[in-house]
């Protein structure tokens, strides 16, 4: 898991950061770079492509490699390629060429994704979920650091495109992992199977569809409706606490991380080497630190208890920034109040990582899995947008408490959770 997440954490900022860095050192104007970040939409709906990834089989591959392996395979490829494709083309005379050769990238990584999170579900029981989990956040931090400081260090000494060429053949990282390592011993198909035949059935008798175009609809309903069908008849009414929680668990940190930098920089005064040191270096270890302690309490006190700790301390540590913001800058202080910050989401993101993989069904986990984690950063994303308005109208201070306020509703969602404990347990799909 420290190399999948590696490979999965690689072609992140490519195709984000260092790749506006990149347009913006060419020349690129800054309308066009604003463009790019549309790459990023790729993740955020990846569920809409993950049932392919549950219900299909790779020609030749699948018999090679398994299901997992074979997609995580194809996906690697399709970065590798993208990368290698983007290495060569000039930003300044074809940005169109550039941003298709991003869109191979951030579509290839955001299936890569599916598959790996998939594959973690299944190798392993649910007790080992938070180690799997807080092991492969390790490995996407270093990818992140690779992919952002290596790149640009690259690109200083010697260029672009030797930058790029560099970190296409990092990818072989991941290819090689997947190369040795074991298919999950899980069977993807039960429940799948059952609902294509019965559609299949339904189809031909009253549809009187012929039976190859029967089995299509079959097979397409099982794709796409059937992970949510049978998370929604499994849990039934506790489904939409479920997904209430999912949305609402990280609105605190994410909406208070838009306007982060804007406030060590601008109100609080900071140099950006100060900002870098604190954030990068102190954020970074903090970040690896709360993720290893989080995997330990979850497997020692059980998920949901260490998901509440989570949710109180993300809230807790937005109330730190409003006491920042009121005092005169002070760099300990602000390294103080960081790392409590990431000590903290290391810690909720493990449990949230793990709690979400044990409601997966072993018939449809890529796809159920993509819907929890595109739905666990949406709402988040949205309303960070509003928060520059915030801050103009209010304050930062008053900005940080509002941030901390809205970690209220996931306390209380997980409360109710914990309070049916044993009738969620009883609900919970089997593995293997």
């Amino acid at each position: 898991m420290l190399f999948l997440g590696f490979s999965a954490g690689l072609p992140f900022l490519l195709v984000f950061s260092t790749l506006n860095a990149r347009l913006a050192d060419v020349g690129v104007d800054t309308a066009t770079i604003g463009f790019f970040s549309w790459l990023g939409i790729t993740y955020s709906i990846k569920v809409f492509w993950a049932p392919v990834v549950d219900r299909l089989r790779l020609p030749v591959l699948d018999a090679l490699f398994g299901k997992r392996r074979s997609w995580i395979l194809l996906a690697q490829a399709g970065i590798a390629t993208g990368l290698f494709l983007m290495a060569s083309v000039d930003a300044l005379a074809a940005p169109e060429t550039l941003a298709l050769c991003g869109l191979l990238v951030a579509f290839s990584s955001a299936t890569q994704d599916v598959a790996i999170d998939a594959y973690r579900i299944e190798i392993a029981q649910e007790r080992l979920q938070a180690a799997l989990a807080a092991t492969y956040i390790f490995g996407y931090r270093l990818a992140l650091l690779v992919a952002g400081a290596g790149a640009l260090y690259l690109a200083e000494f010697w260029s672009w495109q030797v930058s790029y060429q560099v970190m296409a053949a990092l990818v072989g990282v991941g290819a090689l992992t997947v190369l040795v390592i074991r298919e999950p011993e899980v069977n993807h198909f039960a429940a799948a199977e059952d609902i294509a035949g019965q559609v299949e059935e339904e189809a031909r008798k009253r549809g009187h569809l012929p039976r190859g175009l029967a089995r299509f609809t079959g097979w397409f309903y099982a794709a796409v409706a059937g992970p949510f069908v049978d998370f929604f008849r499994r849990y039934r009414e506790l489904a939409v606490v479920i997904l209430l929680l999912v949305a609402v668990y990280r609105i605190s940190d994410i909406a208070m991380g838009v306007m982060a930098n804007p406030f060590y920089l601008d109100f609080m005064g900071f140099s950006k080497t100060q900002v870098a040191d604190v954030t990068k270096v102190f954020g970074f270890f903090m970040t690896i630190v709360g993720s290893m302690v989080g995997g330990v309490l979850v497997v020692r006190y059980g998920v949901r208890r260490i998901l509440l700790a989570g949710a109180i301390m993300t809230a807790g540590t937005n109330l730190l920034f409003v006491l920042l913001a009121q005092q005169p800058p002070n760099l300990a202080t602000l390294a103080v109040v960081v790392s409590a910050d990431n000590l903290s989401g290391g810690i909720a993101n493990v449990a949230l990582i793990a709690w979400l993989s044990s409601m997966t069904s072993a018939s449809f986990t890529a796809t159920q899995y993509a819907l929890f984690s595109s739905l666990m950063t949406l709402p988040g994303k949205f309303l960070g947008g509003f928060s520059g308005m915030v801050v103009a109208g209010f304050g930062y201070a008053e900005f940080f408490l509002i941030a901390g306020l809205m970690g209220i509703p996931a306390i209380l969602l997980v409360l109710y959770l914990m309070r049916n404990g044993a009738r969620l347990d009883s609900l919970a799909p089997a593995k293997n």
